[in-house]
């Protein structure tokens, strides 16, 4: 696996909030870090970097590249402001955030603007973000196999997408779960609190720790101290067949995340 099983998310996180979610969650022990363009904090995310005392070398550092730099001529200047905001020469993963169909967007074009980033030493790796299969198969022959690290995909025990997961993994894809507490809908799932009780944790760890049995990647976020430290823990927990497979029967197929101009036309199923 390419993508380090856990991260740090920071969607939704601005300003003070995120230097402090940032800074907390590499002294807790997290030591790799998912944003985005279009999330508006990348400065901020490179400044709780810079102030923290980890080395930059031990840190896994995620970016996305948004619609408006799908262009040829604008992925790469776009990427090196996001490497400025980041204090960084290189980041380790930049994804493609959209798909973005309904924007007339070609998937070769970008992919192969993703691909020279890498070819110019500005990204370790590169991957996909919000890719169903069938885009997912054109990214694959846009710039073959070997390049595609990852697709970023929201799942959680409500959407669990099980046809694009089978999908990437057996193209030895990574697979890597955003959104995999459903906007914290599953924490008062029964369900999951009942497996929560048997296991003395939380259902946020329950969920997290479904999602890692899976072998997918997580990024949860938080700007709680303890709940980053419970979150990370959500490694040890491990679950039974019988429990994997009740969480199994709690998908509803329910998305939390579907921007109409961006999302692929038959959705991510």
């Amino acid at each position: 696996m390419i993508v380090p099983k856990f991260g740090l998310g920071t969607f939704r996180l601005s300003g003070q909030t995120v230097i402090d979610s940032v800074k907390t969650a590499l002294e807790v022990g997290y030591r790799a870090v998912d944003t985005a363009q279009i999330y508006a904090n990348e400065a901020e995310v490179g400044q709780a970097i810079a102030e923290s005392q980890v080395n930059r070398n031990e840190l896994f550092i995620t970016t996305k590249i948004w619609t408006d730099h799908y262009a040829p001529e604008k992925l790469i200047p776009s990427l090196k402001d996001s490497l400025q905001k980041l204090r960084t020469d290189a980041v380790n993963l930049t994804l493609i955030h959209w798909p973005a169909p309904k924007l007339g967007v070609s998937i070769p074009e970008v992919m192969q603007a993703l691909l020279e980033a890498k070819q110019q030493g500005l990204t370790e790796y590169i991957g996909i973000s919000n890719f169903n299969i069938e885009l997912t198969q054109q990214a694959i022959n846009s710039i073959e196999l070997e390049h595609i690290a990852t697709n970023q995909i929201e799942l959680s025990p409500y959407l669990q997408n099980h046809r694009l997961v089978d999908f990437l993994q057996s193209q030895n894809i990574d697979v890597t779960s955003y959104m995999t507490l459903a906007y914290g809908k599953v924490l008062n799932d029964p369900v999951l609190l009942d497996i929560a009780a048997q296991h003395q944790a939380s259902t946020a760890q329950i969920a997290l720790a479904w999602a890692l049995q899976q072998g997918f990647a997580v990024i949860p976020s938080s700007t709680k101290r303890e709940h980053l430290i419970a979150n990370l823990a959500a490694q040890e927990v491990q679950l039974t067949k019988d429990e994997m497979s009740v969480i199994a029967q709690l998908d509803r197929h329910a998305r939390e995340i579907s921007p109409e101009q961006l999302a692929p036309a038959l959705g991510l199923k």
